[in-house]
């Protein structure tokens, strides 16, 4: 994974966000807007994926659009994650939007390293993650999830349960005593991930 390292590097508020080529073209307006919501006391380390269905998904899942199924890496990229909190002295948050924010949900339930989880438009309609969520515990203390209003108005039968699952989750996150937000964004999928994903990180670390 090749990395980027924007803010303040001395900062004990270290984010962790996994990335695509897209997330990068607008990573400085996420960091920009992360300062108005919350300061500038943080340091962003965005790490590239590569192939972002496999390096990302929990386990092998058919495909839901397209022809490209979904893989099992996300174990092997959890281990790159986690070389790169290597200062006890420092909170480390991670997060994501799309399936990315569903990697950092899920990551949550394999290690507690994490002092919150920032899960913007997250893929929870992923096969069976509704039940790992219900099944498993989690090792976290905080959770921002969000949503835009019209994500489950897809003709899409998987993904339109995306609406269905994410209230699940947050009910399932309540009910293990998880501090949680579950934020309603006006739009599409597609409509602003940099400034969702801002939010949930600058929510984070005003949370108590």
């Amino acid at each position: 994974m090749t990395r980027f390292v924007y803010g303040d590097r001395g900062s004990p508020n270290v984010l962790i966000q996994m990335v695509d080529g897209h997330d990068l073209s607008a990573i400085e307006s996420e960091v920009n807007a992360i300062i108005d919501r919350a300061g500038n006391d943080f340091c962003l380390i965005a790490l590239k994926v590569d192939d972002w269905n496999r390096e990302l998904s929990p386990w092998n899942a058919p495909a839901v659009f397209g022809s490209e199924a979904f893989g099992d890496g996300a174990e092997k990229t959890l281990s790159g994650v986690l070389s790169e909190l290597n200062d006890p002295g420092k909170r480390y948050y991670l997060g994501g939007y799309s399936l990315a924010g569903l990697f950092a949900l899920w990551a949550a339930f394999r290690t507690d390293r994490f002092e919150g989880v920032a899960a913007a438009s997250p893929s929870v309609w992923f096969p069976g993650f509704v039940d790992f969520m219900t099944d498993n515990p989690i090792h976290t203390r905080k959770v921002y999830l969000s949503l835009g209003d019209r994500e489950e108005k897809t003709h899409n039968p998987v993904m339109a349960r995306v609406g269905e699952c994410i209230r699940a989750a947050y009910e399932i996150l309540q009910k293990k005593g998880i501090a949680c937000a579950l934020e309603w964004n006006k739009g599409n999928h597609f409509k602003d991930a940099d400034i969702r994903t801002a939010a949930a990180f600058a929510w984070l670390m005003k949370a108590r």
